[in-house]
């Protein structure tokens, strides 16, 4: 059986998406809680990815991300943060 097929139809707008997310959290049992809740996490981390990626192009595009900066911005970092020294 295929259920991405076979699933109702999803509003379009995310505003009334947003309470039908919240009514199935709502109704799992509190064993699977955790496991949504990793699910949550892990599609948050891939949005902050693909942000990062972007704004790591568009820095390398204007010239603000060179190997130069970067080894300023390490060695700055170190210095602020001593680890274990």
């Amino acid at each position: 059986m295929n259920f991405i097929n076979s699933a109702p139809s999803l509003p379009a707008d995310p505003q009334d998406l947003r309470p039908l997310v919240h009514a199935e959290l709502d109704k799992l049992p509190d064993e699977c809680l955790a496991a949504a809740r990793q699910l949550l996490l892990e599609i948050q981390l891939q949005q902050i990815t693909e942000d990062l990626d972007e704004a790591t192009d568009q820095a390398r595009s204007e010239g603000r991300l060179t190997p130069e900066r970067v080894a300023q911005a390490l060695a700055a970092h170190r210095a602020a943060h001593p680890y274990g020294r």
